[in-house]
């Protein structure tokens, strides 16, 4: 692994063995609502700070972008995109689905990514020209042949229903050809899972960059494709993102992009 995979890899343990001591007191912990359904807990801060300061010992030059303190050195060439615990909704109700997410992104363009189930302790990781793993192995997206028979993942809307329709409409499209569609309620181990060819594609509205940036590249070195709903690359500025095997994904951005066709997302 690139010495940059193996740092985020030990600051992503350090933070699901914080994850994991916490998993038995969810009741005394201290949360605090940032909007609406959206949450974070002193469990999600004590991860961050535990990643951000392994992070910095070894690349202290590096900015860091995390999802509770913010942007920090936002000139440097190489950036932190960090999600200390991705599926807080899901932890606090000890729901055993969610996990750690850190990428590195260089002049913009990601290049490392590491995503760590706690729980399971399976560990994915990906860097550029290298492929990804999952515990040390080689994966790949699924080979099927279109969207006919596929599974699928997403998220529903929670925070901001504002756009609910709209995603409804994507949702009963994809519901006709696709054998399932799955909302385990992490985007990060979407996407890792995606990679791992436990799903054939993913897509939703409205995310973060630290809820996919890991993802991305962890999908794009297992052999998949990933877009906004344009086709385009903005989906870390949009936060609309579709990723699928290669023969899934065509039949997916068509109907996505039909249903979105005249929203707000249509430039998106």
């Amino acid at each position: 692994m690139h010495p940059t995979v193996n740092i985020a890899v030990r600051a992503a343990r350090a933070a699901g063995d914080i994850i994991v001591r916490s998993m038995d007191q969810i009741d005394r912990l201290k949360i605090t609502t940032k909007g609406n359904n959206d949450f974070v807990t002193e469990v999600d801060r004590k991860a961050e700070a535990a990643i951000i300061d392994i992070l910095r010992y070894a690349y202290p030059e590096y900015g860091i972008l995390a999802e509770e303190s913010g942007a920090q050195g936002n000139d440097a060439e190489f950036q932190w995109i960090i999600d200390p615990l991705d599926g807080t909704t899901n932890f606090l109700h000890g729901f055993p689905q969610f996990a750690v997410s850190i990428a590195l992104t260089q002049k913009n363009r990601i290049i490392a990514g590491v995503i760590y189930d706690p729980v399971t302790q399976e560990l994915f990781t990906a860097s550029k020209g290298d492929g990804a793993q999952l515990n040390g192995k080689k994966i790949r997206v699924s080979g099927r042949t279109g969207l006919k028979g596929s599974l699928l993942s997403t998220g529903f809307p929670y925070h901001d229903q504002s756009y609910l329709d709209t995603y409804l409409l994507t949702m009963k499209k994809l519901m006709g050809p696709a054998a399932g569609i799955r909302r385990p309620g992490s985007a990060a181990l979407d996407l890792a899972w995606l990679a791992a060819g436990r799903t054939d594609g993913f897509w939703e509205f409205n995310l973060n960059a630290w809820d996919i940036a890991a993802g991305i590249i962890l999908v794009r070195e297992a052999g998949g494709i990933v877009t906004d709903f344009m086709g385009g690359d903005g989906y870390l500025e949009s936060g609309n993102i579709i990723a699928a095997s290669p023969k899934v994904f065509p039949e997916m951005l068509k109907i996505i992009g039909e249903s979105v066709k005249g929203s707000a997302y249509a430039q998106r």
